[in-house]
């Protein structure tokens, strides 16, 4: 692969050459041009062509050249992890995980060994796409109810996404759970090396290389979107970072730097490094300890049209898929006749398939439409689903007591740009009559009621967690214009 590298520079420079010609019939004419010429000369001096200012062509090569000499890694070792240790952030992970908080040795018993293991690995999956200050809380949270891999084991997908709600990417969530339980029924021992890491469902090469290298001292390097643009703005790699080869070629460079006998916190330090002074568009260039080593900011001061920015090289995010969804936020009433916050109700919410997005999660119901729709045409699909699944046929098994409409909420999923159409559907069953689930041909859907009070405290989806929110705001400002007792059946866009 051929990249532009900024390392040479070449000058060209053009002068050109002024001929005049003439054409006369006579000697004297030609010695009259002569003395005109020679005159107008005096006046006006030849004019002499200044220099072109200096043009710096970044020359190509390949990125297979790359690597840290001995002594290069020497200096970066010693100078980021001097750094690292006089400014690492205290987090709660390393608490239990550093190497030099913990001053673990080698032979540390099996109890203590896990502790650490199971710590780094929570703490690095919850990180994935996630920011620190966000992840701090949960990770608490986590490791008070499940203390160990055992405690973890023993949980339900369903107690494991409640506490993982509003992290988002959920299924990082499902594969700790069973990742937990293949180890248990394996006989309980931690993996400590890269290879048997990779042999649980869900731990990739950078997870792998973490748990290893910060909990194990196993020299192995680590991966991730911060070691990508502190290692490509040291070497100034201008190939594509989403590529298979650069990202291969990235993993060697890394693993040439790794510090034998800390691996642990030189991989932490890099990681720091990049999400504090390295950052992606305003990096603290003057404050940063391998600053004399970084090629990128050699070349900026060089070149005034080159950035320590440049690097990596901006990739264009795929397109978001744009998706619509009408969802029904159903509260079914008791036999009271007043609607307030007196009244006794329900809401019903409906467990995602086990596959696919936010897999076993819960929701309210809701249907996914081809394209934007108006409110007839969503109303009657969601009737159409209200009937074929739990047997709610709206106008004879049970009174409409409102049914209004709340608003639209737009959703951002890495991928996906859901936009929903949200309504707060009111009912109340007809005489004794209570709501059924039926099951449909193919595929059985679990759903159950749900209070007011559990919702509130239940964990939910953000997305989820918005659209209660929506409707609880428009209930309280409804409820203070319109009286409690005896209202009639709403139906209003």
């Amino acid at each position: 692969m051929q990249l532009a590298i900024c390392s040479h520079f070449q000058t060209h420079c053009l002068a050109g050459k002024h001929n005049r010609h003439y054409s006369l019939s006579s000697m004297d004419a030609i010695g009259a041009g002569a003395e005109k010429r020679t005159a107008i000369s005096k006046k006006r001096p030849r004019r002499t062509t200044q220099p072109k200012p200096k043009i710096e062509v970044p020359t190509s090569g390949d990125i297979e050249d790359f690597s840290f000499s001995k002594d290069e890694a020497l200096q970066i070792r010693a100078s980021l992890l001097e750094w690292y240790d006089n400014n690492q952030r205290d987090l709660p992970w390393r608490r239990i995980s550093s190497s030099s908080s913990c001053g673990f040795k080698e032979e540390d018993d099996d109890d203590e060994r896990e502790k650490r293991g199971y710590a780094v690995w929570v703490s690095e999956v919850m990180l994935q796409q996630t920011r620190v200050s966000t992840v701090i809380d949960y990770f608490n949270r986590w490791m008070n109810k499940w203390p160990t891999l055992h405690h973890l084991a023993q949980a339900s997908l369903e107690e494991v996404n409640e506490m993982w709600a509003g992290l988002g990417y959920y299924r990082r969530a499902r594969f700790l759970l069973e990742g937990a339980k293949e180890v248990v029924e394996q006989g309980g021992t931690f993996p400590e090396t890269v290879s048997d890491l990779r042999n649980i469902k869900g731990i990739g090469e950078y997870t792998a290389g973490a748990i290893s290298s910060i909990a194990f001292k196993k020299a192995v390097p680590v991966v991730d979107g911060n070691v990508v643009r502190v290692i490509s703005r040291l070497k100034a790699i201008s190939a594509n970072p989403k590529d298979a080869a650069t990202v291969k070629k990235i993993w060697k460079l890394a693993g040439q730097l790794v510090d034998p006998f800390r691996p642990g916190d030189f991989n932490q330090a890099l990681m720091e490094l990049g999400a504090t002074l390295c950052s992606l568009s305003n990096p603290g260039c003057a404050a940063c300890p391998i600053s004399a080593q970084c090629h990128a900011l050699s070349l900026s001061r060089q070149n005034e049209s080159v950035h320590v920015t440049d690097y990596p090289i901006k990739v264009m995010k795929a397109k978001q898929r744009h998706e619509f969804s009408a969802v029904s936020v159903v509260e079914i009433l008791d036999c009271q006749e007043t609607i307030g916050p007196q009244s006794s109700s329900k809401f019903i919410l409906v467990k995602r398939p086990n596959k696919g997005l936010l897999a076993g999660l819960w929701e309210f119901p809701s249907v996914l439409l081809e394209k934007e729709a108006d409110l007839a045409s969503r109303r009657i699909a969601i009737d159409k689903f209200l009937q074929s699944s739990f047997n709610l046929d709206l106008k004879e098994s049970i009174r409409i007591v409102s049914r209004e409409y709340i608003g639209e909420y737009v959703h951002v999923f890495s991928h996906i740009r859901l936009k929903m159409y949200i309504e707060l559907l009111v009912l109340r069953p007809k005489g004794n009559r209570s709501i059924d689930y039926k099951k449909r041909d193919k595929e059985s859907m679990t759903w159950k009621y749900v209070d007011s009070k559990n919702l509130d405290s239940m964990g939910l989806t953000s997305g989820v967690r918005k659209v209660y929110n929506m409707v609880q705001k428009h209930k309280q400002t409804d409820q203070g214009t319109i009286p409690e007792r005896r209202r009639k059946p709403a139906l209003r866009r």
